[in-house]
């Protein structure tokens, strides 16, 4: 039966669905009790914030609050629930995690939804490699309770059970694109666009004189890169250019790159995690400069949350992580389609 033809509440659809939204309450109810296992405790975050986060290119679904004395005030949907988080790390929370609905605009696709689960977890004076073992555990965990030995999508197989692969940026785009990417990078940050784009270019990629070096840095990732990931077994991609991670503190051992890494499975990102920055004046700036580009790009930005800032200079050392529940769930069931493990979809509009 075609997604196209029928609606999701369609019986027969609904009955070709019904096993893998199943699954995915099951696979939802096992994740509860291994966080409540390690001594996690469940947040609920507020949907509506003043600020629905700052990077560049994401975009926010915007409303407005109606006051009892009739003022109106902007709020925005959240794109993710981590300023609450972390301003319950500042309150004192040592250990949450929050399976939250979060919305994205100008998403949508088979593995794009407008609306999704977002499951974040944090470690106060926790180091970020913690959260690695903790997403192979999760992973694990998810193909056992679906009954699975494979995580596949699309053909693409990785065994959840094996020990992942561990690739930085660096290596990566050596590997795969022979591009010396750290030579881009210097020791405070600043890009080398022009070095990057002759690179890309040998490579066949497509470049723009108004390319900036973020534009050309994603689409080598994208293009070149993120096919292999993930294929066999799951790879964390870590240690990311600071310019490419614009809530995370720089590593230690290294200040062009930050401590950052992103999951990947049978070619599909499925989890972004961070050694928290906590440094509130570097915080601002990096916001700064993503709202600049995010005006340049789309003609608008978005509020910074102040109150946010404030809670950054109280929270502790910490480091957290935002994992797609609904792409597990998928990679678990072999869904072809993030709406078909999603129990209500939201509609299409008519101009689809």
């Amino acid at each position: 039966m075609s997604h196209d033809s029928s609606p999701w509440w369609h019986p027969g659809l609904h009955a070709d669905r019904r096993p893998l939204l199943l699954t995915r309450n099951r696979i939802l109810a096992a994740f509860r009790a291994w966080f409540s296992d390690a001594d996690f405790v469940e947040v609920e975050a507020a949907a509506l914030q003043v600020s629905p986060g700052n990077e560049a290119h994401l975009s926010a679904f915007a409303t407005e609050a109606i006051l009892p004395d009739g003022g109106r005030e902007p709020l925005y949907l959240h794109t993710s629930p981590e300023f609450a988080c972390k301003k319950l790390l500042a309150a004192g929370e040592p250990r949450l995690f929050s399976l939250a609905h979060v919305f994205r605009n100008r998403e949508r696709g088979a593995l794009h939804h407008p609306e999704f689960t977002m499951l974040e977890w944090y470690r106060a004076g926790t180091d970020y490699d913690a959260l690695m073992q903790d997403g192979a555990a999760l992973l694990a965990l998810a193909a056992e309770t679906a009954g699975v030995k494979r995580l596949t999508f699309r053909g693409r197989e990785a065994d959840p059970f094996a020990a992942f692969e561990r690739l930085t940026l660096a290596e990566a785009f050596h590997r795969y694109a022979a591009i010396d990417l750290l030579a881009t990078v210097s020791a405070d940050g600043a890009t080398d666009r022009d070095t990057l784009a002759d690179a890309a270019m040998t490579r066949g990629l497509r470049v723009a004189p108004d390319d900036t070096w973020a534009d050309l840095f994603s689409r080598v990732l994208v293009g070149l890169i993120e096919p292999h990931l993930g294929q066999g077994r799951p790879t964390i991609l870590c240690e990311y250019p600071v310019s490419e991670a614009a809530l995370a503190r720089p590593s230690p051992r290294d200040p062009r790159v930050a401590e950052r890494f992103e999951l990947y499975a049978c070619g599909v990102e499925l989890a972004n995690a961070f050694g928290e920055l906590t440094d509130p004046a570097e915080q601002r700036r990096r916001f700064e400069a993503e709202m600049a580009e995010k005006a340049r790009v789309y003609g608008e930005r978005y509020p910074i949350d102040e109150e946010f800032l404030e809670a950054l200079a109280m929270m502790p050392a910490a480091s957290g992580i935002a994992l797609g529940f609904d792409r597990l769930v998928m990679l678990a069931t072999g869904a072809p389609r993030i709406d078909d493990v999603i129990w209500t979809p939201v509609a299409r509009g008519r101009s689809r």
